[in-house]
């Protein structure tokens, strides 16, 4: 596979993020291709094959941040509930929830005082703990999916720059290589 070696536009150059390969600018499309030893096709076909897989990465990307951005408020939603439940706790009121049977089925139940909750961890598994303990995973678990949030935020603002810059470099090639065909026909027409 051919790397481009071009120099790059900004002095501190990133290879790579996260096993995304970094694009680079290219400033001279000729010795961009003498250095990868690329015809003009080539090199575009390459750089096409390269943008394919920026789109593959981003979709897989953005797939992520869509699960994460509706993890985020169930996990919300839980921490409310152990503390509405706390705040219950020795009142002597009994909390009444409706809750999901299945799919669009629903049933109320009456919680009376409670020391624990069952908390469903996926995979048909689901544990009891205690309110405490419940509460602090949660607050891990939601800690952990907004720091995810964070890293996927950036990692696609790093692919579509990657893009960008990828289309911009395609771009230059092309325009280069219908220069070098009009400067030949130029030429070709003059001799006759």
């Amino acid at each position: 596979m051919a790397t481009a070696s071009a120099s790059s536009s900004s002095s501190a150059t990133v290879t790579e993020r996260r096993g995304i390969p970094a694009a680079a600018f290219v400033e001279d499309v000729e010795s961009y291709l003498s250095q990868s030893a690329l015809d003009v096709n080539s090199a575009l076909a390459f750089l096409q094959e390269r943008l394919q897989q920026y789109r593959l990465v981003e979709m897989k990307l953005l797939a992520q941040q869509r699960d994460l951005q509706a993890k985020i408020p169930d996990i919300e939603k839980c921490l409310d509930v152990i503390a509405t439940l706390q705040a219950k706790k020795g009142t002597g009121e009994a909390l009444i929830a409706d809750f999901e049977v299945s799919e669009g089925i629903y049933s109320r139940a009456c919680i009376e005082d409670s020391d624990s909750v069952c908390l469903w961890l996926g995979a048909n598994v689901m544990l009891e703990y205690s309110c405490e303990e419940a509460t602090a995973l949660l607050q891990s678990n939601l800690e952990n999916a907004r720091a995810s949030l964070e890293v996927l935020v950036a990692d696609l603002q790093f692919l579509r720059d990657q893009v960008t810059i990828t289309q911009v470099t395609i771009a230059r090639i092309y325009n280069w290589d219908v220069h070098q065909r009009r400067i030949r026909q130029a030429a070709a027409a003059k001799e006759t």
